[in-house]
């Protein structure tokens, strides 16, 4: 005081620097002139001060361009300059008064220095914000907000003194306070508003840019910005286009390239570590100081594999995690404060002297608290989101370049589930342990300030909260820990299940063809249920968490009571203490179940940190594989030095002292055995494979065509030109050369035509010329072919070759490396490589080899017959060669016409399955179906679909278990309340022991009983509905006919099985429990404050309306937003899965930055919709707890206008209660919200229950019997098909009988309708008319899996799963290793098994990418020799292999099946020439059936296709 006294003066007045009779203990409050003068007035300058330095170097560092004076600018500033005159004019007038002889004290000249002096960084960061682009300055608003109420202090208080008639005493300062204070008030308001948009800044190109950009600093705290787009989405459903562009600190392009280098640099940094700690331990070890071996050091440096990548987080997101750090921090100083006011007001209702102000004061001040903590907690849960969203945006953009850059070993390790996993659950984990985190440190801090508030109250009784707090701690650690083991035991399953659901949406035509849906149902489902029984007993334990959790309320109000009661019979128990350490307690509460999540997020969020750090740790292409050249004088285009490779480290190399030189514009062809290294080699020219020893090098551009084709789901055209510019007339030449133009001119919109993920509307050759002509368009100087005519006919082989890569095709001027099993092309080509066993046996000119009489020689006489018989030989024009004799060849104007006949009337039938379809709609070319957004609110049919899934009983237990609980909860706080009104007498209570029991035995039931039942049964019946939910939806998805597949992309599939389906596991019944909770919880504060206070009923039905609108606004936004952001997230899982399969040839081609940017800008896409839904969310909970303060405020204010009747217990009551109104109406609002918006996944995995479906896997007493079919004979009666009703036929009047045990060649030209006669077979297309009778079975009256099982296919593309050997030969385990390894050894492949370090358990690779074509094509013969079927199908099954094991299958099929029916779709006529008759098929029907020689004889179709194949 001795400082207020000199700083006040003496003569100003007896009361100093403060006067507790002037400002407390009075009817007329009001605070002395010298404290309005200094404390108050220098406030706002203190807070000015103290943040210009800080705010001052963030402008610096963060500049949006410059805003353009505008009037609202030189307003301000002329104000700021007023300003500064009007507070220096108060200096010089009492400097002038001091020179007239007036004593003043130093305050009257201290204080307007100080605040001149503050006012001018005021004004120069008015100035500042304006070069830097900031259109509304939070800062300023604040310090002239805190000037201006400073200002309200002593205006009034000069207002008061006026009336008392003190004016003429000081007129100049009564005068310029007025100017003051309004000139403030002016300030206030600009400050509110915004500026112009600033120049130069990015925002202005944005055509819908974030309006959070050019909001006013108050619309930012609170959100109303975001109020346009619900007011929007109230009236019409929301569309993509409605939504904001993405602000450039959360767009891929800034976040990940950031992540992706600290993630580099911290990579790196830990591997120099690891290094050094290795060589130090090696020279220990050397010294005899350490007997620890390099690999016990690696192991030890295992666990912190995590670490790099989280460093990187923290680099790259730690300053913005700690601002809303900070805010959360503030929020808790708020939240603490509330208690002391409250026992503040509870004395004030005690004391009936106590003037009313007090209450009004103590009323507004427990609603302005209440405001501060909504606007802190608000920012730190806005802050959280968006760092979530940004850590998502980050780690999916790393992964996805990871995909990019995976080694071979490294892809097995990894499949497109186990992705899509890491982006979808375990980046979840980590955005839920963002906001939880505080949790483990602050929940702790809350608990240790909640037992220093409750010892002030209770004394030493508040002690026994410890000691319950201490026994229940080691409860809820083993919980934890069991829960999370059962945790990492669901995502264990999940990933297999996402593997095997995977891989069986990819392959499921081969699966349907084998009539094994339900065997892979069964293992997905008994992978499901392991699933569930870990999820079951992790829903139990925690049940009994937040059982515990709940009921340490209770038992700590409960012992705290007793003990503080009976210990002393003078403690009285007064509402004060009752209500304000329950109001304690239940923020106790609040910590000590915040404590739980927050340690669960740290668990989980640390597996999945751990799984994705050893995902993004896998091993990469080691870019000095494939080395460039970087002398411009060498002439040759491929050089390869003692080359030695293998598929992964550690494996046996797969090629060997590879000595290869190809010079420029050199065709050379590459042949061998199955399994000989071809493909291998140029794998390695391409820098896939490990390079061992040697040296490899290619100058130029690289265009490749791998063996089994590539296509994306894109436009025909997008797949040709593949990223390059279109140049119509070179695209025109390269459509016209490979053969395509026929199909364009069939396609439903041309080159516009949409293609199905993997080509599923293409036929086989159609999308391997599509393949071949996106490498043509390259215009590259080097050429990787890959066995790229296997799959065309003879006529389309030759005119291709002719055309592209022959000597005279459009590639004549490059080089090329061309794979091949056509040997009469030899001739043609410039060099010729023979591969034995992984090395180069002989390499030359054809007659140089033929010259040598090595094994060139060798292997074309084992060839010699098979060559004359070669379907899809090419002419070898001028061929001399003794061992290629003269044939009668074909001209090339009748080769050109055929290949134009033939493309021209029928191919494109393939992609007329599904685009004629698309080609009825509006959007021509159109095929597959993006994902559906609904529009409509969701309808209550789906709630009652998951209810019933739940089941009746379950429900009904529920409710009345959730109603006895809040029973419980209403009695219990009410018997306290009277309780804390007994009289006292002598300084003590009557009826204690009855208070304590009573109150005991009520606590019990509703914690032990009614809340572990309530919140267990809700839990465990959301397992039920999930287990139910997701059965149907396998069943749905696998009883869909193949155009469902064909038109639903396996993104949008995946998106069902995984983020859905995880949504129903978790999601929606947590969000149920506290919907239901929340809402009980709610009737049960409103009987408490209308009971106590009912003229609260005026107040609370407003506010409850008004809940009501925004509740109604909210839902409507929030549900199409959801519904948005699904529908956009399925194109990254469909983009992630494109790219894992085609990453060999994007890296071919060099577009990893193409894909990279369309990966990116589908993120952004689906980042736009997410950020909208975690603004709505804020504006929702900032309005709704502003509402719900309001409910406080009207609680607390109308107990003060009634104290003369309310006791002070019932106030107690009501007034806590209150306090907890705007946390459980905010929470039940957003309970209800998010499980109306997680509700969608029951409405999105339900959709596919309404899509048309197959006929019966099997058909009761139809059923055909185990020994059918007998014979194997075929009738096929007026039989015809179609792709769709209002299509043509394909297939029309097919008459025609095979005999049991025939062998029936089926031949045409491409799109004859050969294999569409193999689907109606196996009734994968259901006829139009007429039937197919099977040993006199009509098989459309029989069961699918009946047939199908019956029936065996080779089809044209080897389908291998990821799993065991044997799990790919016998999938269904109904034969013993002896019958498989008698199988093996009559494919000839029992030695190369035997040789695998596993034998039949070796791991195939997703789609057995460790093993070639020819050993993959000779598996699946495998399959057919174990069922043995009494008709075999073979599709074009020899198309991708060599001549010899093309020879080797058919020796194997007229050996192993000839008392069986065999069908063979012939692609090498000279298959099928032994066959005992020969069906030709043209445009859909049958042209000719017969012997071979009756219909060579005939001189027909037969005759041609012969002739052309060399063969007559």
């Amino acid at each position: 005081m001795a400082a207020g006294g000199w700083l006040c003066g003496s003569r100003e007045g007896s009361a100093g620097l403060w006067d507790w009779n002037q400002t407390w203990y009075t009817s007329n409050p009001r605070f002395t002139q010298c404290f309005q003068n200094t404390i108050i007035a220098w406030i706002p300058c203190t807070y000015l001060w103290i943040c210009f330095p800080f705010y001052y170097l963030y402008l610096q560092h963060h500049s949006r361009g410059y805003i353009r004076m505008s009037h609202l600018f030189k307003t301000k500033m002329v104000l700021g300059f007023i300003l500064i005159l009007l507070c220096f004019s108060n200096l010089f007038y009492t400097l002038w008064e001091i020179s007239q002889g007036s004593l003043r004290a130093p305050m009257f000249f201290i204080s307007p220095a100080v605040l001149g002096i503050t006012m001018i960084p005021a004004v120069f960061l008015t100035q500042f914000e304006r070069l830097k682009g900031v259109q509304s300055s939070g800062i300023l608003l604040i310090f002239w907000l805190l000037s201006f109420l400073a200002a309200t202090v002593t205006v009034s208080s000069n207002i008061q003194q006026a009336l008392q008639g003190g004016f003429s005493e000081d007129p100049f300062r009564h005068v310029t306070s007025y100017v003051y204070f309004i000139l403030l008030l002016a300030e206030v308001v600009l400050f509110s508003f915004t500026d112009w948009p600033p120049f130069f800044s990015k925002v202005i190109n944005d055509s819908n840019p974030c309006p959070e950009l050019g909001a006013s600093f108050v619309s930012k705290i609170t959100f109303w910005w975001f109020s346009g787009l619900v007011w929007k989405g109230y009236w019409q459903p929301l569309q993509a286009d409605d939504l904001w562009a993405l602000m450039e600190e959360n767009s891929s392009e800034e976040i990940v390239s950031q992540f992706e280098r600290e993630w580099k640099k911290y990579c790196n940094r830990t591997k120099r570590n690891t290094e050094s700690i290795k060589y130090k331990k090696h020279q220990q070890s050397r010294t005899g100081l350490a007997k620890a071996d390099e690999t016990q050091v690696l192991l030890q440096l295992e666990p912190s594999q995590s670490g790099p990548l989280l460093k990187a987080f923290w680099s790259l997101f730690g300053t913005y995690f700690l601002l809303g750090t900070l805010s959360l921090v503030i929020c808790d100083v708020v939240l603490f404060s509330v208690p002391q006011i409250l026992s503040l007001f509870l004395e004030f209702i005690a004391d009936q002297e106590a003037p009313s102000w007090r209450g009004y004061f103590y009323a507004t001040l427990l609603f302005l608290l209440a405001c501060l903590q909504t606007l802190f907690e608000q920012r730190y849960m806005y802050a959280c989101l968006v760092l979530g969203l940004r850590l998502k945006t980050a780690v999916t953009g790393l992964v996805y370049r990871k995909i990019l850059v995976l080694s071979n070993a490294a892809r097995r390790a990894a499949t497109v589930g186990e992705i899509v996993n890491l982006v979808c659950v375990d980046v979840q984990r980590l955005m839920d342990l963002i906001i939880y985190f505080n949790g483990t440190w602050l929940a702790p801090m809350r608990i240790i300030i909640c037992f220093v508030f409750l010892w002030q109250l209770l004394g030493p009784s508040a002690l026994t909260a410890i000691g319950v707090f201490l026994i229940l701690l080691p409860l809820n650690v083993v919980i934890t820990k069991k829960r999370s083991h059962f945790q990492e035991d669901q995502m264990s399953h999940k990933d297999s299940r996402a593997r095997l659901t995977n891989a069986m949406l990819r392959d499921i035509k081969i699966i349907k063809l084998y009539g094994w849906e339900k065997a892979f149902m069964e293992k997905v489902l008994g992978i499901r249920k392991q699933e569930l029984q870990a999820l079951k007993s992790s829903q139990i334990l925690f049940s009994l968490s937040l059982s515990s959790f709940h009921s340490s309320t209770f038992l700590i109000a409960f012992v705290m009571f007793a003990v503080y009661t009976l210990v002393d019979e003078q403690h009285v128990l007064n509402a004060e203490k009752a209500f304000v350490s329950l109001t304690l307690i239940n923020l106790l509460h609040t910590a000590h179940s915040f404590l739980p999540f927050s340690i669960t997020a740290a668990i989980q969020a640390k597996v999945s940190l751990n799984r994705l750090a050893a995902f993004l740790s896998l091993e990469e292409l080691d870019p000095t594989n494939k080395s460039g050249v970087v002398s411009n004088l060498l002439q040759d285009r491929i050089t390869v030095r003692n080359g030695t490779f293998t598929w992964c480290r550690g494996s046996s190399p797969c090629l060997k002292r590879i000595n290869l030189t190809v010079p420029r514009g050199c065709l050379l062809a590459v042949v061998g055995q199955v399994g000989a290294g071809k493909s291998s080699l140029l794998s390695a020219l391409l820098g896939e494979l490990q390079q061992l020893d040697g040296y490899v090098a290619m100058k130029g551009t690289v265009a490749y065509v791998p063996q089994q084709d590539w296509i994306q789901n894109a436009s025909l055209e997008e797949n040709i030109i593949f990223g390059e510019k279109l140049d119509e007339s070179w695209y025109n030449r390269v459509i016209e050369a490979c053969a395509l133009l026929p199909d364009l001119e069939n396609f439903p919109a041309g080159s516009k035509s949409e293609i199905g993920e993997k080509g599923t509307n293409l036929s086989g050759g159609q999308k391997q010329r599509v393949s071949l002509a996106r490498a043509v368009y390259k215009k590259a100087a080097v050429y990787l072919l890959d066995n790229p005519l296997s799959a065309v006919d003879v006529q389309v082989g030759q005119y291709i070759f002719e055309h592209v890569i022959g000597p005279n095709g459009l590639l004549k001027h490059t080089t090329r490396v061309l794979v091949t099993h056509a040997t009469n092309i030899l001739p043609q080509v410039d060099n010729i490589v023979l591969m034995v066993d992984g090395e180069i046996s002989e390499t030359g000119s054809y007659q140089e080899l033929l010259q040598k009489n090595g094994a060139f020689a060798d292997f074309l006489h084992s060839y010699d017959n098979a060559e004359e018989n070669e379907g899809c030989d090419l002419q070898a024009a001028g061929s001399t060669s003794d061992t290629i004799g003269s044939r009668n060849t074909v001209s090339q104007g009748k080769i050109c016409s055929s290949v134009r006949s033939s493309v021209l009337k029928d191919e494109a039938k393939a992609v007329n399955q599904v685009g004629a379809t698309a080609a009825a709609s509006k959007d021509v070319g159109k095929l597959t179906e993006g994902e559906k957004v609904e529009t409509s609110k969701v309808n209550i049919s789906i709630y009652l679909d998951y209810l019933r899934a739940m089941g009746t009983s379950i429900c009904l237990y529920i409710v009345l278990l959730f109603t006895c609980q809040q029973a419980a909860s209403f009695c219990r706080g009410y018997w306290l309340s009277l309780w804390a009104d007994d009289p006292v007498s002598n300084r003590t209570l009557q009826d204690t022991e009855l208070r304590v029991g009573v109150f005991g035995v009520l606590g019990v039931f509703q914690a032990a009983t009614a809340k572990f039942g309530s919140t267990a049964a809700v839990l465990l019946g959301g397992v039920i509905a999930s287990c139910k939910l997701f059965q149907q939806l396998l069943e749905n998805v696998t009883r869909s006919p193949m155009t469902f597949f064909e038109q639903t992309p396996i993104g949008n599939l995946l998106n069902r099985f995984s983020k859905e389906t995880d949504a129903i596991d978790s999601v929606i019944p947590d969000k149920l429990k506290s919907l239901l909770g929340f809402l009980f919880s709610l009737l049960e504060i409103y009987i408490v404050v209308m009971v106590a206070t009912p003229i609260a009923v005026v107040a609370i039905v407003p506010l409850t309306a008004l809940y009501a609108v925004f509740q109604n606004f909210y839902i409507a936004t929030a549900c199409q937003l959801r519904r948005l952001e699904a529908a956009s997230r399925s194109p990254i899982y469909s983009h992630i899965s494109e790219t894992f399969q085609g990453s060999v040839v994007i890296r071919a081609y060099k577009e990893q930055s193409r894909f990279v940017l369309h990966h990116d800008s589908r993120m952004d896409e689906h980042q736009r919709t997410c950020f909208a839904g975690i603004v709505a969310d804020r504006w929702l909970a900032t309005n709704l707890e502003f509402l719900g303060n309001g409910i406080v405020f009207f609680a607390a204010l109308f107990a003060v206008i009634s104290k003369t009747h309310l006791s002070p217990g019932i106030v107690g009551f009501s007034i806590s209660y209150a306090l907890q109104i705007t946390g459980v109406l905010n929470w039940m609002v957003r309970s209800w919200t998010e499980l109306q918006t997680n509700i969608v996944s029951v409405e999105r995995v339900s959709e596919y229950s309404t899509t048309p479906k197959e006929a019966p896997w099997t058909v009761g007493s139809n059923s055909a019997s185990q020994a059918w079919p007998t014979k194997g004979a075929i009738e096929f009666r007026n039989y015809g098909l179609k792709y769709r009703p209002n299509l043509e036929f394909t297939l029309k009047n097919i008459n025609i009988k095979i005999n049991g045990q025939e062998k029936i060649g089926i031949v045409g030209r491409t799109g004859a309708g050969k294999s569409t006669l193999a689907l109606g077979l196996l009734r994968l297309v259901e006829p139009a008319e007429g039937e197919i009778l099977i040993d006199g079975v009509n098989i459309a009256q029989i069961g699918l899996h009946d047939l199908r099982t019956k029936i065996t296919i080779i089809p044209q593309d080897p389908v291998l799963f990821a799993g065991s050997l044997r799990m790919n030969l016998d999938p269904l385990s109904k034969y013993s290793d002896e019958t498989i390894w008698r199988v093996l050894e009559w494919i000839q492949l029992r030695s190369f098994v035997l040789d695998l370090p596993d034998q039949l358990n070796h791991k195939c690779s997703e789609q057995g990418e460790n093993l070639s074509v020819g050993q993959k094509q000779l598996i699946c013969l495998a399959r057919a020799l174990l069922r043995k079927s009494q008709i075999l199908l073979l599709d074009e099954a020899t198309s991708a292999v060599d001549l010899e094991t093309d020879l080797q299958i058919q020796l194997i099929v007229r050996t192993q099946f000839k008392e069986r029916t065999v069908l063979t779709i012939a692609h090498r006529i000279n298959t099928v020439l032994d066959y005992d008759r020969i069906l030709v098929l043209e445009n859909g029907h049958v042209a000719e059936f017969g012997t071979p020689e009756e219909l060579i004889a005939q001189k027909g179709l037969f005759y041609r296709l012969v002739e052309e194949s060399d063969r007559v």
